[in-house]
Parts: C-alpha cells; structure tokens; sequence
C-alpha cells in the first residue's frame, strides 16, 4: 500500500482549521513578545477618580488614576497595582516601570488603568514599615481592585468581560486578594477579573487562606527573592483550587527582577525572609526579558490579546 509522505499528507478540513488556529495563536504570541520587548510610548494618560470600594462613612473613598486609553474597542483594559512603594517615582509622576508596562500593553491593543491606593489614605509608601503597624491593609487594596475593575467595565471601548489586573509584590499580593473567591468581598463582587497576573507576590496568607482563584492566574517568581520568597507562591499554586495557577521561577533573580536598577541591600525593609538583615532588591536582565515574553504568550492564551 502507498501512503503519502507525512509532510505531504491531505488534512481533513477539521485538522486543518486546528493547523492555523495554532499556527495564528503561534504567530500572536510571537508579535505580542515583540510588543513587549520594543522600546513603546505610552499615551498621555487622563487623571480620573476611580471610586473603591472601601467606603467609610458611607462614602466611597475615591482612588487618584492614570487611564491609558487604547482607543475604539471592544478592548481587553488592565489594571496595574502598584507595591509597597505606591505608583510614583519623582513627584506626582509615574514611576518608570508603571509608564513602561503601560506603553507595552497599549502597543498590544489593551487599555491601562493605574490607580493609587497610598495617598487618599495619607501614605506615600509602605515599604519600611512592619506589616503589623501598616494602616493601608491587603483588604483596601483588595476592595481598591474590585472597585477600580467596576469602573474599568463601564468605560467606552472596554470589553467588561475582557479585565485583567497585573500587580508587582504588595500590588502582586492584592491580586491574589482579588481572584480568591475565598474573600466574601470578591466572590460577592459584581465585576470580576478575567485573567491575572502577580509578580513576586507574598504569598504566605493567601495560602493559609486557601485560594480559590476566580480566573486563570500566572506568578513570576524570583528563585533568590528574600522580600517575598517563591517557595509560599509554589506552595498556593499546588494547593489551589481550578484553574490552579501557573507559576515561573526565575533562578537567581531577586526582587524586582523585571526593573532595570542594578541589585541593592536594602537595609532598611523591616519584612522579608530574614528579619532585620534587610532585602535585595533589582532588576536581573535574563529574568526580565524571559518574564516580558511569558506574559505576552499568557494575554494571547487568556485572550486578552487577538
């Protein structure tokens, strides 16, 4: 019997419209890698007030943000949490990484919103601050993202189905808040996240809680992080609920290892694997480009990107 070589072998019309299904989700990871590694520009954002949903008094506390709009959607639109330092770097502008990771994800197409937990609370920064005595807690930042991902679903061009919140350590933590339906808050809440993302998130209490993620999630973990170790995020991950989260460890990286400032000790942060003795903190080149390049093929594979 005669049979075709495989290369040249007739598909069935089925086979053949998975054949470019894969070969358009190959191509789309590919341009949504470069999109992320190109030097981009970020749009002038408009400054809005995006209502938490922390209300004292009855009143709803009212979040300084930054709105990257991408233009006609229907668009994907994310919400970028800032850490423990709040989102600014020299005065009232924002921080590098912030304009950076904006400018990127609007070169995919996605909208960006970036909110301000720190300074309607009088605070500029929580970093060296012991976690007991800190009067900006995980359940503000948690009631701060389901507010903002409200806000984000009534906006003109935006795909209410189509949110995602990107946070990095204390903004990775809040993540984690905001997609455990183990929170009575967020499984009540009437917007929620499609899809996350944490970079070296904590992860110890989320973990004692159990997580029961509400969409998929991905952690980008530092295997030498002495800030917020990986080994507790592993740990969240084996242990969760459907979709468990998918993880990456980064070996010898520290800290903030998608920024470009070279590794520090930093003295004077309280918390960390070794209290007392200070955290590492830096950008780490190889972990930073692997990382830029797992995050574009996640927002092809949770469809924020098409």
């Amino acid at each position: 019997m005669v049979t075709n070589p495989p290369s040249l072998r007739i598909q069935s019309p089925s086979a053949r419209a998975r054949s470019l299904a894969r070969l358009r989700r190959g191509l789309s990871i590919l341009l949504a890698a470069a999109a992320l590694s190109a030097g981009a520009r970020a749009s002038e954002p408009l400054r809005v007030q995006v209502p938490s949903l922390d209300a004292p008094g009855g009143t709803a506390l009212q979040q300084p943000g930054f709105w990257f709009d991408a233009g006609p959607g229907p668009r994907a639109a994310v919400l970028l949490l800032h850490g423990c330092g709040g989102p600014y770097g020299r005065g009232s502008a924002l921080s590098e990484r912030l304009v950076e990771y904006a400018a990127r994800l609007q070169a995919l197409g996605l909208s960006v919103l970036v909110t301000d937990s720190l300074s309607p609370r009088g605070e500029r920064s929580l970093c060296t601050q012991p976690i007991g005595q800190r009067l900006v807690t995980q359940l503000h930042r948690r009631l701060d993202a389901l507010g903002a991902l409200q806000w984000l679903a009534v906006q003109p061009g935006v795909d209410a189905a189509r949110l995602g919140l990107i946070g990095w350590s204390h903004g990775g933590t809040a993540v984690l808040g905001a997609t455990n339906l183990g929170h009575a808050e967020v499984a009540a809440a009437a917007v929620k996240p499609a899809f996350a993302v944490a970079f070296y998130p904590g992860c110890n209490d989320e973990r004692r809680r159990g997580h029961r993620p509400a969409a998929p999630l991905l952690l980008l973990l530092g295997g030498a992080d002495d800030w917020t170790p990986a080994a507790p995020c592993l740990g969240l991950a084996d242990e969760a609920t459907e979709p468990r989260p998918q993880r990456e460890v980064y070996a010898d990286a520290h800290h903030g290892f998608d920024g470009t400032a070279p590794l520090r000790l930093w003295r004077e942060v309280p918390n960390g694997a070794q209290p007392g003795q200070g955290v590492h903190l830096g950008g780490h080149p190889g972990a930073r480009e692997a990382a830029q390049a797992r995050l574009a093929r996640f927002l092809v594979e949770v469809g924020a990107v098409r």
